[in-house]
């Protein structure tokens, strides 16, 4: 029996349990797919926004700055990979002074001290690579960059280190309410527990309604992006906006903490988790990241994904215990969820006290983890790269698994060290990485994970030459 048991293993899910583990507990936390990290926590923009952008009559406006300023801290004692980068919200008219005034107001509802607005000189002297028309911007200082897949992969290996239990391909089927405790029905093994946590992401409405609760809808937003070589992540140094729409954030331009550079997401609502890129998207999110900079190397993109955020029928973030006792929702967390998410996980926390859950301190809590070192570069002997593209050995390729999730693909030893990621995307150190493996009688899924959910991503060069005739 267990305490507290988490649906979904999302960024949300994973500070919940390592939050909740610094409790005496007996805490589970069970994902459907393979691997943490599978759905929109991995897909993302992977940017630490600012909290100027919600309103504050919203909760995901008033929770995103309380989540943003622990990302410092949690990064030194996890060792994810994260870089405080600042951000600009742009505009080239005069007419959008008023609006960015607005914004600027919001975050300081917000809580936010560390934002203003700048004139064109400040402007060029924090970016010269983009276009020169820009009268003002609002700047946030603390707003920042880091990576989705390394910080939830990190936050439950060290809520593993801190006795949660994880339990991978195990997709709910039934929950039974017996009153005093639930019975949650999972593809190989079933589950009993005090408290359920639903942080299923675009699957917790359907979770909700197992236990009878139809207090909220969701619907899918997807996004699509660029991600461009290294050699492109250089020329920005913040995270650059423009003025945001009712739909989102609009199409914003940033390096990313690896060094590589992401342009996108657009937005459009759709019936089903679409993954799918395509080529008349993604030509018009380049035509508008050339309102902000014509300095990107076209034939230097590397791929392109689509992520699919879950909006709730309120607009706003749902974390509420339900009308069914003991079953608490977290649901409905789009964007800001990524730089909320310790904050989530707190408000879970006092959700739990206030219904008078009993929470004693565990005195045994360790908040240290070892990083992958995926920030140490120009490796002095490179005869024995596996990836050469990332610079990664046999060695670091192995660390994947002597760490306490287990590794089932091999888009899992890609998320942990980077192999794969590089410009050839895994062409020339795929068939090397297999070979290891097998020779250790190391059984893994080879399919990657677009083959795996059969994604149908736009062709590179393809793309590229689509780009060139439409731009």
């Amino acid at each position: 029996m267990f305490d507290i048991l988490i649906i979904g293993a999302g960024v949300v899910g994973a500070n919940i349990a390592r939050e909740l583990s610094k409790y005496k507990l007996n805490i589970g936390i069970i994902e459907k797919e393979p691997d943490v990290c599978m759905g929109s926590s991995k897909a993302n923009s992977a940017i630490v926004h600012g909290g100027y952008a919600e309103e504050h009559t919203k909760l995901k406006g008033r929770i995103c700055f309380k989540g943003r300023k622990k990302f410092e801290q949690l990064n030194k004692e996890l060792n994810f990979g994260y870089l405080k980068t600042g951000s600009l919200v742009l505009s080239e008219s005069e007419d959008d002074l008023d609006n960015l005034k607005n914004l600027e107001e919001n975050g300081i509802k917000n809580g936010l001290n560390d934002i203003k607005i700048i004139d064109s000189n400040e402007i060029k002297k924090m970016e010269t690579n983009i276009n020169e028309n820009f009268k003002y911007a609002l700047f946030c200082e603390g707003a920042g960059i880091c990576s989705p897949f390394e910080f939830t992969i990190a936050l439950i290996e060290n809520a593993i280190d801190n006795g949660v239990k994880l339990f991978l391909n195990e997709e709910v089927k039934k929950i039974e309410n017996n009153n005093d405790y639930f019975e949650v029905i999972t593809t190989n093994k079933s589950f009993r527990s005090k408290i359920i946590i639903n942080c299923a992401g675009l699957g917790a409405e359907k979770i909700a309604n197992m236990v009878n609760d139809f207090s909220f809808n969701l619907k899918f937003r997807s996004g699509q992006y660029f991600v461009f070589d290294k050699s492109e992540g250089g020329k920005i140094n913040s995270v650059l906006f423009q003025m945001p729409t009712k739909l989102g954030k609009g199409i914003l331009v940033s390096k990313t903490v690896y060094g590589n550079l992401i342009i996108g997401p657009d937005a459009l609502d759709e019936n089903t988790a679409n993954l799918n890129t395509d080529s008349q998207r993604l030509v018009e999110i380049y035509k508008k990241s050339l309102l902000v900079t014509d300095k990107i190397n076209i034939n230097k993109i590397i791929r392109t994904f689509s992520g699919v955020r879950a909006v709730s029928n309120n607009d706003d973030f749902i974390i509420e215990e339900s009308a069914i006792k003991n079953f608490i929702n977290v649901a409905g967390i789009q964007s800001p969820g990524l730089t909320s998410s310790p904050a989530i996980a707190e408000y879970i926390v006092d959700i739990l006290k206030n219904k008078g859950f009993t929470l004693e301190e565990n005195q045994s809590f360790n908040p240290y983890r070892k990083g992958y070192g995926n920030y140490n570069h120009n490796k002095s002997n490179k005869d024995n790269l596996i990836c050469i593209c990332e610079e990664k050995t046999e060695e670091e390729i192995m660390e994947c698994f002597n760490r306490p999730i287990p590794i089932n693909t091999i888009d899992a030893i890609k998320r942990r060290v980077r192999a794969g990621m590089g410009m050839c995307q895994g062409r020339r150190c795929k068939p090397k990485i297999k070979e290891i493996l097998e020779n250790k009688n190391i059984n893994l899924d080879y399919r990657t994970d677009i083959e795996i959910k059969d994604v149908d991503r736009v062709d590179r060069f393809k793309l590229i030459k689509d780009l060139k005739e439409n731009i």
